[in-house]
Formats: C-alpha cells, structure tokens, sequence
C-alpha cells in the first residue's frame, strides 16, 4: 500500500485543480508514530501533504457527517461502507462526494506493536510484507500479519463498495476467514459465565469515550449518555453504568457497523468491544442475510418492516 500515495496525490490535485472538490479529506504525518492524523487539503499545492500506508486505521466516514461542500474523500473498505450508511441515513448526499477508493490489506495495531516493543517507540518504518520499530535501545521487525487489527485479519471486504476513482488495482478478497469464531464460542457460555465474560472485559473501562467519538456511526446531537431529562445512567464507575453504557452503543449499532475497528483502534486501555457488535453483526448476517454499507439502494432491515418478516409477533 506504500505505493497508492503518488496516484492519491495526483487524483486530489487533479479534482482541487477542476474545482471538482473545495476540498479532499485524507491523511497526514502524525505528530507520534503509528498516529497519522486526518486532514483537509484546500490548494492543489498542499497534496504534498498527505501520506498513506498502514498507519491510517481512522475511519474518514466520521468527517462527512452534516457537511455542505463538495468533498473529495479518501476512502478504504470500510470507510466506504461507512460512507455508504451516511447516504442511506441522509447524513450526506452522494453528489457533494468524490471518493477515491483505496484497495486496503490491512492496517497495523498500535496496541500490539507497543506491547511488543521493548520499549518506547520512536520511529516505525514499513515495507511491503514488514513492519520494523526503533527505539532507544532496540530495533526489531515484525511481520505484517502479526502486528495487524484483528478486525483486518478477517476482513471479507477489503476492496472499496462505492467510488469515483482507484488509486491502485482492486485487491483479492479474504474468502477463508472465520470471521464469527469469538462470538460463537462465547455463545455457548453459561449465562453465568457470560455474564463474568462481559465483566472482565469492560473492568478497564475508564468512561472516556473515545469509542464513541471515534465511531462514524455516532452521531447523535446529544448521546443518551449525556441526557439529563431523564437521566438514563450515572457518571460514575459502576459497573452496571458500564456496561449499560457499552451495550446500549452497540444496539444502536446495529444493522449498521462495518466493523471498520475505530472503536478499538481509539481505546486507550484496549478493551475488545467488538466483541459486541460482532455479535449483533452475526444475527443480522443470520436472521435477514444483511451485512452493512455494501449499497445504497437497500436500507438496513432494522430501519424497515416488511410482511415477510420472520418475527411473527410482530404481525
């Protein structure tokens, strides 16, 4: 993927310079490593700025939400689905959008490289099949595929749904993935059992946020848990105030995650909340045949009702 920056580059200036775009949504250079930040290009002069390569996990669908202009957006598989959800819900409309697709093989996780590190990391350099870290006193190379976001390792749609332009040739799908092997085996979990699961994985929690604010899916003008009339849950650190907290998201969530990861990839304690909207990700998939985001002609089959649904209670 280190070699899609130059045809980036070349289609951003090309549609600043038509006036195509006021302006193209990418990534640039972060301040930290493994931390490239999101950024508006205006000028066609400024495309030298954007950068890409496996370091660029946010989810860009998070700065469309209620814009005006006519936007040029770079946009890797799951960005795209994302995309796809906002013009479905109305958050945007698909003629202010260019969108250059971005055929992706993954993006690295932050979490796992510092806790592999031997320490400190000061630079990260990245090839085609590797990943090497310095820092003070240590330098080491990791494969790829070790140092990659789980929800990438079994990714199934790799390629970009929705496009205008490509910045490199669509690459070949994961077709021999498991991609529900975690939620079936908590599944078959006592109650009990489930219930110590959940209670586990949440314990780091610290009630900042981050998954919420990093989702493009949350956007809400005011989030349920900052209501006051009513108030639907405390401040605190309750775990019943957690864990509310984490489930009700995910519901809201549901019939529409991509499972892009934001919400991992943002936690600062690395909690494994995916494993929640995976759950709700596999009843959707079994229940209706539905994965999010794919197009923009069908809506979610939470947001309709047709007589030929399965629920007969609901008749």
């Amino acid at each position: 993927m280190l070699g899609y920056i130059d045809k980036i580059r070349e289609i951003a200036k090309g549609i600043l310079e038509d006036k195509k775009v006021d302006m193209v949504i990418g990534f640039r250079q972060g301040t930290v490593p493994m931390m490239n930040e999101p950024c508006i290009i205006r000028r066609p002069d400024d495309v030298e700025n954007l950068v890409w390569d496996s370091h660029c996990g946010i989810n860009l669908a998070n700065y469309l939400t209620g814009r005006t202009e006519k936007i040029g957006v770079i946009a890797k598989g799951c960005d795209s689905r994302n995309i796809v959800n906002h013009i479905i819900e109305n958050k945007i409309n698909r003629e202010q959008l260019y969108i250059i697709g971005v055929p992706c093989k993954g993006m690295t996780d932050r979490h796992k490289l510092a806790d592999m590190a031997a320490g400190e990391i000061f630079t990260v350099d990245e090839s085609a099949d590797g990943v090497m870290i310095k820092g003070a006193d240590f330098e080491t190379t990791f494969s790829k595929s070790d140092v990659m976001q789980k929800n990438c390792l079994n990714c199934t749609h790799r390629n970009p749904v929705i496009y205008d332009a490509l910045a490199a040739d669509l690459v070949e799908e994961q077709t021999d993935v498991d991609r529900y092997v975690d939620v079936r085996r908590i599944e078959e979990l006592s109650v009990q059992a489930k219930q110590q699961h959940f209670t586990d994985l949440f314990a780091a929690c610290i009630r900042c946020y981050a998954c919420r604010n990093a989702c493009p899916l949350c956007y809400c003008p005011t989030c349920f848990v900052d209501e006051s009339r009513p108030q639907w849950l405390g401040k605190g650190q309750d775990t019943t105030d957690i864990h509310t907290f984490h489930f009700l998201r995910a519901f809201h969530c549901a019939g529409r995650c991509t499972d892009c990861g934001a919400c991992e990839r943002a936690c600062p304690v690395g909690i494994n909340m995916r494993t929640l909207t995976k759950k709700l990700e596999k009843d959707c998939a079994d229940l209706y045949n539905w994965e999010a985001g794919l197009c923009t002609d069908t809506r979610p089959p939470l947001d309709m009702y047709a007589v030929s649904d399965s629920n007969a209670f609901i008749k």
